[in-house]
């Protein structure tokens, strides 16, 4: 689905968080970023894998990793859902999708004979100078976090 592709300049992305604060692509400059995008907070898989990523995440830091979270949810929703599981990371409210059309995750999808338009679960993992390191498009929601620290 999406066009990005390892060796890419990752875009250079401003939203907010749960709480209304900004993260741009270049806070993050000197540090890796896993930026994982999720269809909708507090749903099955969704949950399994944030909470995948948060049981994980001392790993992650050992490893200078920083994570971003990033659905098309409202704050007060990603607020929520960071709450109830304690996520040690932040969850982009990307509401009007300009994170998500600039890392080219938004389009058709399938689901229980439907079709619709919606978020491609995707993780994209940056390296300290804002190349694409990697692309995950089959994620495994239970086991993310080993598809990312191999």
């Amino acid at each position: 689905m999406t066009t990005l592709k390892k060796g890419d300049h990752a875009p250079a992305f401003s939203a907010l968080d749960q709480d209304g604060n900004s993260h741009n692509l270049a806070d993050y400059k000197g540090k890796k970023l896993v930026v994982f995008f999720y269809p909708k907070a507090s749903t099955p898989g969704c949950t399994a894998e944030a909470c995948d990523l948060r049981d994980n995440f001392e790993r992650f830091e050992a490893n200078n990793y920083a994570l971003l979270g990033v659905s098309a949810d409202a704050a007060a929703k990603q607020a929520k859902f960071k709450e109830k599981y304690n996520f040690p990371f932040p969850l982009l409210a990307d509401e009007d999708r300009s994170v998500i059309e600039a890392f080219g995750v938004w389009g058709p999808k399938k689901f229980m004979g439907k079709e619709y338009d919606g978020i491609h679960r995707t993780t994209f993992v940056i390296d300290e100078n804002g190349i694409i390191d990697e692309v995950i498009e089959k994620v495994k929601t239970k086991e993310h976090a080993a598809q990312i620290l191999k």
